[in-house]
């Protein structure tokens, strides 16, 4: 009998260990509500390839070849992560004509010789790169327990690759709106911003299609409000409001109309329009720079805006606050 009221009690402890969840997320049931609009700057995790030149009619591109969207990692065995490493390596080799280059293609590593061309005394590689990519966005929230923060809401995609950008260190900081370029059918419109680099806000340790996070290291606005979570049940078609900037630094509030709701889409979860006549008059719909804007109904944050619908830019697409929130505390 002892036997069978043990074998009982383990039981009951694998079952329980077994029906634990496998994912605990630890944010706040109260967040700081963002819509400043930010700079961002990131440091490639190697040397970026986004476009070849031709020298003397003929495309360099190495045997194998290398493709927009590689990451060169090594010349000759020797690490490069800027241009000027890149460039110093390279230049160490032009009496040989060529070097190996070790690159990075997704999750693949390979190597190929790249020859390095004289034209009028001048060597060349025929390659366009880059090791940074700048931007503007607007921060979502901070989280007041762990401080880690959320913007934009989808991820950095480097424009001639239409590839997720691999970070190796990146930081949001101050910026100021200057002007709007207004959006039109066909075509997304911006927010042009003045920079300030000297003024740092936080980290950016991940660029993920959720969203860029980090850890938020200035001090807390004391204007910022601490705003409720809603659960994605809680979202409901009709008026809501998008916080944003659209001049200087003063965020501001904008009425929009919920179209649609997708709980099973990855991204686009919330279809809305703007209603707002102020808005369209300054911008003509939604823009670049908007993405991050935290969305609020019923007083709670429901959501990020995302996306712009290019053919009709009074509409746009936003991610559940809580998706977003999940991936804030993924490791």
């Amino acid at each position: 009998m002892v036997i069978y009221m043990k074998s009982i009690k383990k039981l009951i402890l694998c079952l329980c260990i077994l029906f634990m969840p496998l994912n605990v997320f630890a944010y706040s049931d109260y967040i700081y509500l963002g819509g400043s609009t930010l700079g961002i700057e990131i440091s490639c995790d190697g040397v970026l390839v986004v476009g070849f030149y031709q020298i003397a009619g003929k495309y360099n591109k190495g045997n194998p070849r290398l493709k927009v969207g590689d990451y060169i990692k090594e010349v000759n065995g020797t690490p490069v992560n800027t241009l000027n490493e890149l460039t110093e390596e390279i230049e160490k080799y032009t009496d040989v004509g060529q070097v190996e280059i070790t690159y990075k293609r997704d999750k693949t590593i390979g190597k190929t010789m790249l020859e390095l061309i004289n034209e009028n005394g001048v060597y060349k590689t025929g390659l366009y790169v880059k090791d940074s990519i700048t931007g503007i966005g607007t921060l979502t929230y901070v989280d007041p327990e762990t401080l880690i923060y959320g913007a934009l809401g989808h991820e950095i995609i480097e424009s001639n690759s239409k590839k997720i950008v691999e970070i190796k260190t990146g930081n949001i900081f101050r910026n100021s709106i200057v002007s709007i370029d207004k959006s039109t059918v066909g075509h997304a419109g911006s927010k042009n911003a003045k920079y300030y680099y000297d003024t740092i806000y936080g980290s950016i340790n991940k660029n993920t299609n959720h969203g860029i996070f980090g850890l938020y290291q200035n001090k807390i606005n004391e204007d910022w409000p601490l705003v409720k979570v809603a659960a994605k049940n809680e979202v409901k078609i009709g008026k809501a409001y998008i916080y944003t900037v659209l001049d200087g630094e003063e965020i501001n509030q904008y009425e929009i109309n919920i179209e649609r709701i997708n709980e099973t889409s990855d991204t686009k979860n919330i279809t809305f329009v703007i209603t707002d006549q102020e808005l369209l008059n300054k911008t003509g719909g939604v823009i670049q720079g908007m993405s991050g804007s935290p969305i609020m109904q019923n007083n709670k944050i429901i959501g990020v805006v995302t996306h712009v619908i290019v053919d009709n830019p009074y509409t746009g697409y936003g991610l559940f606050i809580t998706t977003m929130l999940e991936e804030g505390e993924k490791n």
